[in-house]
């Protein structure tokens, strides 16, 4: 059974209540997207147990964003929703970050406010596959509460002009993304591949994208070592600022 809990160095997650729990993929795109001083607005699409949300909230207050930043996170599971809410509410930046309860169709359709400088997601991803026997993990993890397509419209219509959009999927997912996204006008303009160790196959990309056409920055990133012992060095310098054993 998982831990109800997980601390990192500025901040806790109780996770007791969330349909998902702290995973890898949620710690390497909240520690690799790009976080700049210029992002004023960040949004958190699919927060779980706010994870994402409070490590760019982290990240955003390093770099000294100047006017002050917000960063929205969305949650449609209301158990999730009610866990990500407790969590802000007990870290360190409870009036920059906010939760709300809502799908992110929903939300799009009905937003009129400034559009997002940055927009992160780690979404479900599974289609067509065994279902898990609790309907929330179930929604947590298949992609019919946020398919692709309905992914890629909504992040097009509230991506602010320049902004950026960053994501992990496994490389099937990425590829039907991928060619969603650039009927929005969204291309990649940095991708990583995750191996679990040098020399295995591809289990998650990291993808970043923008307005801008161009040839993406490409490079592979393994979390453990070649023997499996222990995490990788650049594991260990991507997630530092995060995990207490780093």
């Amino acid at each position: 059974m998982s831990n109800s809990w997980f601390r990192f160095k500025k901040f806790r997650i109780e996770q007791g209540g969330s349909a998902m729990k702290v995973g890898t993929d949620g710690v390497l795109l909240g520690a690799w997207c790009r976080i700049g001083p210029e992002q004023r607005r960040l949004l958190d699409v699919g927060t779980g147990t706010g994870l994402i949300a409070l490590m760019a909230a982290q990240r955003l207050e390093a770099c000294g964003a100047p006017d002050g930043f917000r960063v929205d996170a969305l949650e449609v599971d209301g158990r999730s929703a009610r866990q990500a809410e407790e969590n802000v509410a007990a870290g360190p930046w409870p009036g920059a970050v906010r939760v709300i309860p809502r799908s992110l169709q929903d939300f799009a359709r009905e937003y009129d406010g400034e559009g997002y400088d940055h927009i992160v997601s780690n979404p479900p991803y599974f289609v067509d596959s065994l279902r898990c026997p609790d309907p929330a993990r179930s929604a947590a993890r298949h992609a019919d509460t946020l398919p692709y397509p309905d992914l890629a419209v909504c992040v097009g219509c509230l991506l602010a002009p320049g902004g950026i959009f960053s994501v992990i999927l496994p490389p099937d997912g990425m590829e039907r993304l991928t060619d969603l996204a650039a009927g929005e006008g969204l291309y990649p303009l940095r991708r990583t591949a995750v191996v679990p160790a040098p020399g295995l196959p591809v289990m998650r990309v990291l993808t970043e994208f923008g307005t801008e056409m161009a040839m993406p920055c490409e490079d592979t990133l393994a979390v453990s070592t070649a023997d499996r012992s222990g995490f990788s060095e650049e594991y260990r310098r991507l997630t530092r600022d995060f995990y207490l054993k780093f």
